[in-house]
């Protein structure tokens, strides 16, 4: 059932009822099992894009053997357009600390890493002393559980978690093979949890609200809210928490100027819906999913140097390690570069298309294989400002 767009409040509420360090005491007396269990009623799914189940993770973590278990936040929010997270970190990071100390409880860790990107470490210094003051809370409550914060170094792959675990471990940030997955063996090769920012946050507030609260909003694939970061040809650009369900149309009622014709879903590795498919799209894990980047193109933009951009952004970021991504990526940048001055005729177009496709089979991780999202839904929306 489709939702129109509604404005909700739940990552940055002002609520003198959800004090954080009370929900972390309440939570950290009932049974680890029944927590789970609340999570995966919930239905709350990954918030960085990828959608897996956290309560499914937190649960394969838990059960496995290991002595030695982790606790990671992905806060390496490199995606073109998003910047959901910064602002998060910046005015709720408490709810982040104890999402993560709810997880560690959970699954039995005692050690927590915050994965922060490079160019968010202006924040450092006051996010440390509060993460200082919140591990020497838990240190007088006998909470065997601390935080730390590692920084990147501007690599859009150490998004991927298995490229964060070895830029964490002093590595070279490049994918690693799967299976195993983290929660069998993730940092230093031991079951890890490893949650996006606004997923941390919203397994506090579930743990504030409880699940039925929660699924009040959304839809039965999409339960809960969203935080989008809403950039472009738009007059109210910014942060924004939103229902999960809604028609791309209403969203663009409420943030377009008037004249938008295409909205980059998902950031640079997501999918450009155009104009004639806003009212039957669906923003949410049964139409187009998103990590919460939205960035509005009006008619004044050529969608030839959306894609350009977009393809010289993931030939310099590419790690380089598989062929399909390296090669493929270059390949597609100079395909359309060449069918734009003619070198190549149209129809070139449809063999690149094949070559996201391989992309897509044969690359190690998410970069290589997403490249086909932009691509493709460009080509096929907008290939006369390719063309001509």
């Amino acid at each position: 059932m489709e939702k129109t767009l509604k404005k909700v409040d739940i990552i940055f509420e002002i609520d003198k009822s959800c004090s954080p360090l009370a929900v972390l005491d309440r939570t950290l007396q009932r049974p680890a099992d029944e927590i789970i269990l609340d999570l995966i009623d919930s239905g709350l799914k990954g918030r960085g894009g990828a959608g897996f189940p956290t309560g499914l993770k937190w649960k394969f973590t838990r059960n496995e053997t290991s002595d030695v278990k982790y606790v990671i936040c992905n806060a390496d929010e490199g995606e073109p357009g998003t910047f959901k997270d910064r602002e998060i970190l910046d005015r709720v990071p408490e709810k982040i600390f104890v999402g993560m100390t709810i997880c560690a409880y959970v699954i039995g860790a005692r050690e927590g890493y915050i994965y922060m990107r490079g160019e968010y470490n202006f924040l450092l210094k006051s996010l440390q002393k509060k993460l200082d003051d919140f591990n020497a809370m838990l240190t007088e409550k006998g909470v065997d559980f601390q935080i730390y914060f590692k920084s990147g170094s501007g690599a859009y792959v150490c998004g991927e978690e298995s490229a964060l675990f070895e830029s964490m471990e002093g590595k070279r940030g490049e994918p690693r093979n799967k299976p195993p997955y983290p929660t069998v063996a993730g940092y230093n090769n031991k079951p890890t949890v490893i949650n996006n920012v606004e997923t941390l946050v919203y397994t506090t507030m579930i743990c504030h609200m409880g699940p039925e609260r929660f699924k009040e909003l959304g839809t039965t694939d999409s339960r809960g809210s969203k935080v989008f970061s809403v950039s472009g040809d738009t007059p109210i650009p910014g942060i924004y928490e939103l229902e999960l369900g809604m028609p791309l149309q209403d969203f663009i009622n409420e943030f377009g100027d008037g004249d938008a014709k295409a909205i980059q879903v998902g950031g640079a590795s997501g999918h450009c819906v155009p104009r004639k498919k806003f009212s039957d799209t669906i923003i949410g894990f049964e139409g187009i999913p998103t990590g919460g980047s939205m960035m509005v193109f009006n008619s004044s933009r050529s969608m030839y140097n959306v894609l350009h951009d977009y393809l010289e952004f993931f030939t310099e970021e590419s790690c380089g390690q598989c062929t399909p991504c390296r090669v493929g990526c270059q390949q597609l940048l100079k395909g359309i570069e060449a069918v734009k001055k003619g070198d190549k005729p149209p129809a070139y177009l449809n063999d690149l298309k094949k070559l996201t496709a391989t992309m897509k089979i044969a690359a190690k991780c998410g970069l290589g294989q997403s490249v086909g999202n932009p691509f493709n839904s460009i080509v096929d929306n907008f290939k006369e400002e390719i063309i001509y």
